[in-house]
């Protein structure tokens, strides 16, 4: 009938389908990913090897010899050294990040996801230039921090993640949000693995600066995919004023405006449950390369690269687990399965003293990273659809708390048992594990809906 409204499901599915037509967010978060991925292993090598050669050690870096030097002082003081410093630059990134990411996530909600999609890829763009001039110029190292505060003052990775997430949830349905996040999260994953690949072969054959250049040279086209490709995805964008504390209110709003309790209550326990993952994801993602750089392990930059790139393999993995998965579990059941995985897994890292043990802990990864885009897609439905940028940012500074508390753990605690157990670390991250899986349960128990909403789903 002329002059018929259409109906409120066919106007989402052409708004789905302009969005989609006109560029989604997963190439942006792939590419930007596969920069950043590239250049932190090869960061972590370049601080080793500058440390060792400002402190004389010329140790070697093949298995067969490296297992002398398990006793060296100078070979002990590289690594908490490298291990110090990379501590320095999670926690100047995340004192800064802690303002920036919550302020423009919320912002984002009015004006917009594109602009803090250029903002962040135009960090994150600084970041990699910085690298360059230490590596190519010498510079004192203490640049790579300067690089980390110029890219969180412009949102990070961290609020490229919360503009990615914060889209996907613009544009999906209640249904099939779980396997949005994580196929978000598979992009992130599988660009980790090529850019692990990639990174530990092109070090080997032309040194440090080659693959920081082609760092720069697709976060310039990040950039550019995120001011001329992007659909935007906020239905009716608004102007808003940048600096001002009414972001801050709203993201502190989500979790003690008036409202069920119940609520409320989930909302800062699913809050803790991603911390306490996310927390045990970063701390042994930090100290990895230094647990296969030194004795026993003394990997090369090849079976690096290998290693680094089975860390990314998860993310793919996870995301087919979860979609088969999903039709015979619950997601809460699905969400338990990936903990008990990484469970596993973080005990056999504690033990590896040889090269196939340590893949085989790589291999117990496979569903590990189911948990994240459970939790994820539950947080999204307790809010409304407007609240989906300041909520991503809440969670996004809840991951920029995670890494910081991951590097101050797990970065001060690994040169401290160096000397009566080196996989210390893993076994902690294995009991805090414990934590999410007990409180997922328990809310799943606590409520008599397994996909509690304090929101009705959008249509």
């Amino acid at each position: 009938m002329e002059g018929r409204a259409s109906p409120p499901g066919a106007s989402r599915a052409r708004y789905v389908a302009t969005v989609l037509c006109r560029g989604p967010v997963e190439p942006l978060i792939f590419l930007a990913n596969f920069a950043l991925i590239l250049q932190g292993p090869l960061t972590t090598q370049y601080l080793w090897h500058r440390f060792s050669a400002d402190l004389g050690y010329n140790g070697t870096r093949d298995r067969g010899s490296c297992g002398n030097h398990s006793a060296n002082p100078t070979m002990q003081e590289v690594e908490t050294l490298t291990s110090h410093w990379t501590l320095y630059m999670n926690v100047s990134g995340f004192l800064v990040g802690l303002f920036s990411s919550t302020l423009l996530g919320a912002w984002s909600d009015c004006v917009g996801r594109r602009r803090l999609l250029v903002l962040a890829s135009f960090g994150l763009l600084l970041q990699a230039l910085v690298s360059i001039f230490v590596v190519q110029l010498q510079l004192h190292v203490g640049y790579f921090v300067l690089g980390r505060i110029l890219c969180a003052l412009l949102g990070d990775f961290s609020g490229l993640l919360a503009a990615g997430f914060a889209s996907v949830a613009d544009v999906s349905s209640s249904r099939s949000r779980a396997i949005r996040m994580a196929l978000l999260e598979a992009c992130i994953g599988v660009a980790g693995m090529l850019a692990s690949l990639l990174g530990g072969h092109w070090l080997r054959a032309q040194g440090y600066a080659n693959p920081f250049w082609l760092a720069l040279a697709l976060l310039i086209a990040v950039t550019l995919y995120a001011a001329f490709c992007f659909g935007e995805t906020v239905k009716e964008p608004t102007h808003a004023r940048l600096f001002t504390f009414r972001h801050h209110r709203s993201i502190v709003q989500l979790y003690v405006a008036p409202a069920a309790e119940k609520s409320r209550k989930h909302l800062a326990l699913y809050s803790l449950a991603i911390f306490v993952v996310v927390t045990v994801h970063f701390g042994a993602q930090d100290i990895f390369t230094l647990y296969e750089l030194s004795t026993p392990l003394c990997w090369d930059s090849k079976l690096i690269g290998y290693g680094s790139a089975a860390q990314y393999l998860p993310y793919l993995t996870s995301l087919l687990g979860l979609q088969l998965l999903q039709y015979h579990l619950a997601d809460t059941w699905v969400a338990e399965i990936g903990l008990a995985f990484n469970i596993l897994g973080m005990v056999v890292f504690a033990f590896a003293t040889i090269t196939p043990l340590m893949f085989t802990g790589y291999g117990l990864l496979f569903l590990s990273l189911v948990t994240t885009p459970v939790i994820r897609a539950k947080l999204s439905k307790m809010v409304l659809q407007s609240e989906q940028g300041a909520l991503f940012s809440a969670v996004a500074c809840v991951n920029a708390l995670a890494m910081l508390t991951a590097s101050g753990i797990f970065n001060s605690l690994y040169p401290a048992t160096l000397n009566f157990m080196k996989g210390f670390p893993f076994l902690l991250g294995a009991g805090l594990l414990f934590i999410p899986a007990i409180l997922i349960g328990m809310l799943e128990k606590a409520n008599s809906q397994p996909e509690f909403q304090r929101f009705p789903p959008s249509p």
